[in-house]
């Protein structure tokens, strides 16, 4: 069959087993939990690759990515495909107000010695990333400290990252943007794509992290720790686990913010919660020190 009767190829629906041995393998190497209702999201994902490489058995494409000595690098692909989420710039204008202010008052505290430290998790193609840059940099400006600020983004996803360090978008991503920003932030390229430039480019960088293997990260202290619409694709003692190692790594007085709802009713000892400002955030109280 040629490739373009491939792409037409009508695939049956997965049956429950195969299900359930693709969604344990999700977990255990992503710690992402595909959910029931979620199956056709699954479904259709593993479809399309499935089209591309011509297979048309679920379960036997289930044993190349497990056996073949290929099977590591397309699962790679596979990975790419099933946890990149939709982001876009200033994805919640509550959480980044809250930030802002966080920065201001703190402000006397960055100098070149000690300068803004913010961890971007799960950061996706870069607009949370840059965003948070953008902002710093607004904030900082009337100090004089727009050079004492450094974001990083981390995400499981090669290719997602590789798009973010470009820092190019179309113009649709940009749109909502207001005028300063747009003009302040970026250069017009051909193709109606926009770029960062490099002023904020070079307070940035971004790593390949899976949320697995925090422990692995090393336990630099962060004033901001940003880990929105992550949480909610795992399970809630994985979000624990996360949360936990985040805390580790997160300076006294330091900043954490989740998405709302990820989280409900979950306190940590070195934690206090912030009340009354349309975020799920805590503050890490000063006394506290990482062992």
């Amino acid at each position: 069959m040629s490739a373009a009767g491939w792409s037409l190829k009508s695939l049956p629906d997965m049956s429950e087993q195969q299900f359930l041995l693709w969604q344990q393998l999700l977990e255990t190497r992503t710690g992402i939990f595909v959910t029931e209702q979620r199956k056709s999201y699954l479904q259709s994902s593993l479809m399309q690759r499935m089209r591309e490489l011509e297979y048309d058995d679920y379960q036997v494409f289930y044993d190349h990515i497990v056996n073949s000595p290929m099977g590591k690098i397309e699962w790679l692909k596979l990975v790419d495909r099933l946890t990149v989420q939709e982001t876009r710039f200033f994805r919640d204008p509550a959480a980044f107000k809250y930030v802002a202010q966080y920065i201001k008052d703190r402000q006397a505290k960055f100098d070149k010695k000690n300068p803004l430290d913010i961890w971007s998790v799960g950061c996706s193609s870069g607009e949370e990333v840059y965003s948070l840059a953008m902002l710093s940099q607004e904030v900082l400006k009337p100090f004089n400290k727009t050079k004492f600020c450094m974001v990083t983004g981390t995400d499981i996803s090669v290719p997602v990252l590789n798009k973010a360090r470009q820092g190019i978008y179309s113009q649709r991503r940009i749109d909502l943007l207001s005028e300063h920003y747009k003009e302040n932030y970026f250069s017009t390229l051909d193709a109606g794509q926009s770029e960062i430039v490099a002023g904020i480019k070079y307070n940035t960088c971004f790593a390949q992290v899976n949320i697995l293997q925090l422990d692995e990260v090393a336990k630099s202290l962060r004033d901001i720790i940003y880990c929105q619409n992550v949480l909610i694709y795992f399970r809630r003692w994985r979000r624990q686990e996360i949360l936990n190692h985040l805390v580790e790594r997160l300076s006294p007085g330091g900043l954490l913010l989740i998405g709302m709802g990820e989280m409900v009713d979950w306190h940590h000892p070195e934690l206090e919660s912030v009340k009354g400002h349309q975020v799920t955030a805590f503050i890490k109280r000063a006394g506290h020190k990482n062992h």
